[in-house]
């Protein structure tokens, strides 16, 4: 569960919808299937910026204060006060889903669109001719086909709203706002709920969600990529201390919002380095997880062209042993990890689940018989869903009832895998195999998930470009700093921005391959925080901030967009 942070830290305003959005829909449906099925087991990982957000929603709706420029929108009760530029943001946001599972299966959210294409430009005149009805009327049904779809099927208001279809009232419309706070508010309380519950494990993420091997070491990049081209800046400066620090961060929001301590951090998007590695094991991590491909590049440094079968290797976790001591790592089934982000969204769902039993049954099968395979699937907790029909509702719940009534499959946490490393001697026996046997893993070719590559935060040269954009800012933080100039609340919401900056989102965006529109909203709230970050530092922002860094072009999900495959 990750989102970077949308907001705007010198006005407090949030810029950008996803995460309030993916809390209504998303977040609460992953929830309900878990809560629905409670002899299943899962890692929820959620990032600490994620927390935040929805932390600072909830006290917005407690205000009644609203920084988020839709939902404020939602609960104006004059339609007819919203500026023009209002009323021109509200058209941007609200056609902005996924088409055919979330506009044209509404004939009424379907007419609301055919009437604004009927436009042949959006300028004053032409927005004139839409009245705060029809304003009124797009709001709720975006915001209504963002419900989760366990929501549709338990909260009266939703389907009420749903069959009238039009004509919505402001009562209506306040009614659907409060609804949206109530189920932002419970998130974290029904996770906290199921993990204390000992269904699930929560992880957590360095703070703000950064690469840490790039914070660390550029050259890290150049493991898997040799001739990978890099920022003009050597290294990001302080770059290793950067990484302590997120990880601290994360480790206190973990214990605020979910008690004690983690047993595990899923590093930003899987990527690792055995510096990184280093990191999290100082700060007491058992264990950490990446994609298979960096498992593969690590064995074949080892191995050579004598590598073993996949499933000889992959289905175990690996004892990693690092300058800090050891840290255990799981790695990512790539194939079935992308079944599911991807091409089971095409698939009626009882023959997706029974596809992904009989996959797990194969792997049990050729797998070491002395040893009982461990499958980590691990993928984004948002974005997919939306491709599937009905947020992935049937697909979920078969899903979770086939696996918990299966005879010899069953989930668990990592921490629990932990639990039994060691738990049976060699040899012994459970139900004709032994619980675990960890691997060990004496090289590590740093990489992430995606392709085994940091080639998707590194390596182009918007993405460098914007690396080097990010350098100049900490050298001028670390001068400010170490100068003494800031006083100790200027120089904590400094260091704040700088976080923020960190964060991997913004590199993941910049490049010709994903979709204009998105790239340019992201390139914008990054030049953003950068200005935020000199201005916070009372120093003038560079001209070189203020020109776009990347437009984009493409953007088809499996290619780029918010996801991306494991396996190129």
């Amino acid at each position: 569960m990750h989102q970077p942070d949308y907001r705007n830290r010198v006005t407090g305003e949030f810029e950008l919808p996803w995460t309030y959005l993916h809390a209504i829909k998303d977040y609460t449906d992953m929830a309900h299937h878990l809560e629905q099925h409670p002899g299943a087991r899962a890692v929820l990982n959620f990032v600490p910026s994620l927390i935040d957000q929805l932390v600072d929603y909830g006290q917005q709706f407690a205000s009644g204060e609203m920084r988020d420029p839709l939902l404020a929108m939602l609960a104006l009760p004059d339609m007819d006060k919203l500026t023009l530029e209002q009323r021109r943001s509200l058209l941007d946001s609200c056609f902005r889903s996924n088409h055919n599972n979330m506009i044209a299966p509404f004939p009424a959210y379907s007419r609301l669109h055919q009437m604004f294409m009927m436009l042949d430009t959006v300028n004053e005149l032409q927005l004139s001719y839409l009245s705060p009805q029809y304003l009124a009327d797009l709001l709720v049904w975006y915001h209504l086909t963002w419900m989760g779809e366990s929501v549709r099927r338990s909260e009266e208001l939703v389907s009420q709203l749903m069959a009238k279809e039009c004509q919505f009232t402001y009562a209506e419309r306040k009614q659907l706002f409060e609804l949206i706070g109530r189920l932002i508010v419970g998130i974290i309380p029904r996770y906290r709920k199921l993990q204390d519950n000992g269904q699930i494990e929560v992880s957590t993420t360095p703070y703000y969600h950064p690469i840490l091997p790039l914070l660390i070491d550029f050259d890290s990049a150049r493991e898997a990529m040799p001739q990978a081209e890099l920022p003009k800046t050597p290294r990001y400066p302080g770059g290793r201390e950067r990484a302590g620090v997120h990880v601290e961060k994360a480790l206190e929001n973990y214990r605020q919002h979910f008690g004690g301590k983690p047993h595990g951090m899923w590093p930003g998007e899987g990527g690792i380095s055995l510096p990184a590695a280093g990191v999290l094991a100082a700060h007491g991590c058992e264990w950490t997880a990446s994609g298979e491909t960096v498992l593969f590049n690590s064995l074949r440094r080892i191995h050579g062209d004598g590598m073993p079968e996949r499933v000889d290797y992959l289905y175990r976790p690996y004892r990693c042993l690092t300058e800090n001591g050891e840290i255990l790592c799981f790695f990512r089934d790539d194939r079935l990890s992308d079944k599911i982000g991807f091409e089971y969204t095409k698939w009626h769902g009882r023959d997706a689940v029974n596809d992904f039993i009989r996959s797990l049954e194969e792997i049990r099968h050729h797998s070491n018989h002395e040893e009982e395979p461990v499958v980590s699937v691990i993928l984004d907790g948002e974005n997919a869903w939306e491709y599937y029909p009905y947020n992935g509702y049937y697909f979920l719940s078969e899903l979770y009832e086939a696996l918990e009534h299966h005879p010899y499959i069953r989930t668990a946490t990592f921490a629990e895998c932990a639990d039994k490393l060691g738990a049976a001697p060699k040899g012994a026996r459970e139900k004709g195999r032994i619980a675990l046997e960890p691997g060990s893993l004496p090289a590590m070719v740093a990489g992430s998930w995606v392709y085994g590559t940091f080639s998707t935060w590194i390596g182009m040269a918007d993405k460098n470009h914007a690396w080097d954009l990010l350098c100049a800012a900490k050298t001028s933080y670390d001068r400010v700093i170490n100068s003494g100039r800031l006083n100790e609340e200027e120089q904590r919401r400094a260091e704040q921005q700088l976080g923020i900056c960190e964060g991997s989102d913004w590199f993941w965006w910049f490049g010709d391959y994903n979709p204009g529109v998105s790239v340019q909203s992201f390139d914008r709230l990054y030049r953003l925080n950068l200005a935020n970050l000199y201005q916070l530092l009372n120093l003038p922002v560079p001209v070189e901030v203020q020109h776009p860094i990347s437009v984009g072009q493409g953007g088809d999900v499996a290619m780029g967009g918010t996801m991306r495959r494991g396996t190129e």
